[in-house]
């Protein structure tokens, strides 16, 4: 998968900016506060999307592996400022920003499929945070892929968090 995503973004550079055009504000929960994340590699760039949400009054965030072993954390991101690299050496808005629980998660995946399954990276991170946050409030996750990374069905446990939609370059899809 990680093939296929790098043949998808070399072949579809204008992916980001599609999908960010593409996303129904109105279909998406009430939020104030979400997180998008730095794109890695061949990951869909967040950016355009992130900018789009924040043009409408949501505050953006990043987040944060303070060690490998703990759940991720969430700090406010100003575009204007500069980040320093986590624990993943990922970058990340510095220590001093402060931390924020995001009603809307921007999540990237190597998969998906239409029941809201997930294949990341295989750390666990998202899934462990996504998990304690949902402990504490609704917390919508939005998957954002190329269209070209669906699979007809990826094996789920127990452990492993739903997505409640995806957005690709070509649709969004709501996870029922």
């Amino acid at each position: 998968m990680r093939a296929r995503r790098r043949q998808l973004a070399a072949e579809q550079p204008d992916a980001a900016k599609l999908a960010a055009a593409r996303i129904p504000l109105d279909r998406l929960p009430i939020f104030q506060t979400f997180s998008g994340y730095h794109p890695l590699g061949s990951e869909i760039d967040p950016r355009p999307l992130m900018r789009r949400l924040a043009e409408n009054g949501a505050v953006p965030a990043l987040p944060v592996a303070a060690s490998r072993e703990e759940p991720l954390e969430f700090r406010l991101w100003d575009p204007r400022e500069g980040l320093e690299p986590d624990a993943f050496d990922i970058p990340a808005p510095p220590l001093w920003a402060g931390a924020v629980q995001p009603e809307l998660i921007i999540a990237p995946l190597l998969a998906f499929d239409r029941r809201g399954n997930r294949l990341g990276q295989g750390a666990g991170h998202y899934d462990r945070t996504i998990a304690n946050l949902r402990a504490l409030q609704p917390v919508f996750v939005l998957g954002l892929a190329f269209s070209g990374q669906e699979l007809e069905e990826l094996p789920a446990e127990p452990h492993d968090e739903r997505l409640n939609a995806i957005l690709t370059e070509t649709d969004y899809i709501e996870v029922g």
